[in-house]
């Protein structure tokens, strides 16, 4: 603990509030609320912790707080903060998921759709449905049984959906408002659970059908009913009184959490959702963000009632909800808190042996190669490649991973510029310099590691830009592969050593996946640009024809080889003028002398 932390336990206040968490770039790594703050953040620093949290409090440097007059300003300030600061600690704990939804629109002609966004149009949304294929199949069946606009045609210009019936916007006499109304009525009956009625209206449709000996149709009915049964009647479990209700539950260990989420709706379990993350905080705080967070930054819709496990703050969540939040006591209501609690422990027991394997592939790893490289725990790994065939098209691309894993957002590729033939050291230096100029210039991030996909002599180049032009220590690795182009030694130090890792071992299966895909990014990207070098044609160089006649020409002709020998009247056919055809024909034929 170093002296500024101490300094400022000393002064911290009983007082609820938010703390910030800041390593040793001044990073916000992580955010939490207290009721108090003193006892709270002082916990971090004393006494012992489980490895994830060991692993949290070895990179804070420095912390921030900010005190709130209550419980629940430091609980909506908590939430404001990780929206904003995005921190690395905290983003497993976020819900990033957007389900869908099921939306009928406002407009004089309404529409069915799924989407992801809630707004405050005045249209009618129902969900959601963690399930996205549950979501589609029940708007294929929807879109079957009711006649909703589905395209932008005016009234008397009739779309294909409207000659199979589901679509009468653009009949000649659409639906009056009234008889939409009635449709997203039935629609919202429906998907509130009212769908038994229409299913027994499709059986009555299908008999008189099959009675009048239309069997087409009352195929196509049985159908219909059978989608309902498979898409509405899954789930069998039931409340009487059909008021709409989400069920939380909760289980914890070993600095993991499981909540579990029933969406219940119109007293018939329809779906659930399942979060898995590690926490910090005490299992009841972490709860209670967790909810705030699944309705206020997600904007799930607010059931007419959540129903909590036994000890949590329910007048808390109720006033930051504005909704009825209840935590029951005995009866069928309890059984589905129950439920979902043990529902909750079962995923987290099957899920730990997954975490913990990806923790010993990911995390792990990172903290070994540190080890194994004397150098600070390498959070963030850039590595570099260069790919080109005998100099044409000369590209390097850079990888990022992130605590063991890649960052596809962050990576980069880069066209050579500066460099002229197959100079793989030049190329290196020139990429290195571009790449670490930009991150001074515009103060992003810098890494604990660089690892070059190359030898000794690619590690010379990289480390004589960064540290003589542009006065960088960061630690640089260098990857030898063997013969068979798999990954042989690692490189590290002045002079270059070959740092000994066992082949088993997942320090050295990390270092393999970063240089394979590090391969990969610059040998798709350079065969990108070969394939666009490649499609040009002799035709590009021909004056008066530019992308679309050519286009047009090779179209019509197959291959330049049939274009020499066409005559003028083939081209002007095709709407290309004799003088820009007889420019053509001289062009190629020339070429051809040459």
């Amino acid at each position: 603990m170093n002296q500024t932390i101490k300094e400022k336990l000393a002064i911290l206040p009983a007082q609820p509030g938010c703390y910030l968490m800041k390593d040793k770039h001044g990073t916000i790594i992580y955010v939490g609320k207290s009721k108090m703050l003193r006892n709270r953040v002082r916990s971090y620093f004393t006494g012992a912790h489980d490895l994830k949290t060991q692993r949290l409090v070895a990179e804070i440097v420095d912390f921030e707080y900010m005190v709130t007059s209550s419980e629940i300003e430091a609980l909506i300030l908590e939430m404001n903060l990780i929206k904003k600061y995005d921190p690395k600690y905290n983003v497993m704990l976020k819900d990033d998921k957007s389900y869908p939804y099921l939306k009928i629109t406002a407009e004089r002609h309404p529409r069915l759709m799924i989407t992801r966004k809630l707004k405050k149009d005045k249209a009618k949304y129902f969900g959601p449905y963690p399930n996205v294929i549950a979501a589609r199949e029940t708007k294929k069946l929807l879109d079957r049984l009711y006649p909703l606009r589905k395209c932008n045609n005016p009234p008397g210009r009739p779309c294909l959906y409207y000659h199979m019936h589901q679509c009468m916007a653009c009949s000649e006499v659409p639906p009056s408002k009234a008889e939409y109304q009635k449709i997203v009525h039935e629609i919202s009956s429906f998907l509130n659970g009212g769908y038994k009625e229409i299913k027994e209206t499709l059986k009555r449709k299908m008999y008189e059908a099959s009675e009048s000996l239309n069997f087409e149709r009352a195929m196509e009915l049985r159908d219909q009913i059978q989608h309902i049964e498979v898409v509405m009647e899954q789930q069998k479990m039931t409340l009487n009184d059909q008021v709409n209700r989400d069920v939380f539950g909760y289980s914890y260990d070993k600095g993991w959490m499981c909540i579990q989420v029933f969406f219940i709706r119109q007293g018939k379990l329809i779906e659930r959702d399942v979060s898995v993350f590690p926490f910090f905080d005490s299992p009841d705080d972490t709860f209670i963000s967790f909810v705030g967070r699944f309705y206020l930054h997600k904007q799930h819709i607010k059931p007419k009632q959540i129903l909590v496990p036994i000890g949590t703050d329910t007048d808390l969540l109720q006033e930051l909800l504005e909704t009825d939040v209840h935590t029951p006591f005995r009866g069928r209501k309890k059984e589905l808190v129950e439920l979902a609690r043990k529902n909750a422990k079962i995923a987290l027991s099957e899920k730990f042996s997954l975490i913990e394997r990806n923790e010993e592939r990911t995390i792990l790893a990172v903290e070994k190669l540190g080890e194994v490289l004397n150098i600070e725990i390498p959070h963030r790994i850039e590595a570099f490649d260069n790919s080109n065939i005998q100099g044409t098209n000369p590209v390097s691309a850079m990888v990022v991973f992130i605590d063991g894993k890649p960052s596809k957002k962050d990576y980069r590729k880069y066209k050579i510029r500066d460099v002229e033939g197959p100079d793989d050291y030049e190329t290196m230096r020139e990429v290195v310099r571009r790449r670490y100029s930009r991150v001074l210039k515009e103060g992003l991030p810098l890494p604990e590691l660089i690892i070059i996909d190359g030898g000794k002599g690619q590690m010379s180049a990289a480390l004589d830009v960064l540290e003589n032009e542009l006065g960088l220590d960061i630690p640089l690795c260098g990857l030898v592969k063997d013969d068979k182009h798999r990954t042989s030694e690692l490189l590290y130090g002045d002079p270059p050593q070959v740092v000994q890792l066992s082949r088993k071992s997942q320090e050295f299966y990390l270092v393999q996946r970063i240089q394979d895909e590090v391969h990969r990014f610059a040998i798709t990207f350079h065969r990108q640009l070969r394939g666009k070098s490649l499609f040009q044609s002799e035709l590009d160089k021909i004056p008066g024809v530019g992308e679309k006649r050519r286009k047009l020409l090779l179209t019509h002709f197959k291959s330049v080889e049939e274009i020499k020998t066409a005559e003028i009247k083939e081209f002007t056919k095709l709407g290309i003028p004799s003088n820009i055809a007889s420019d053509i024909l001289e062009h190629l034929n020339r070429e051809q002398e040459d």
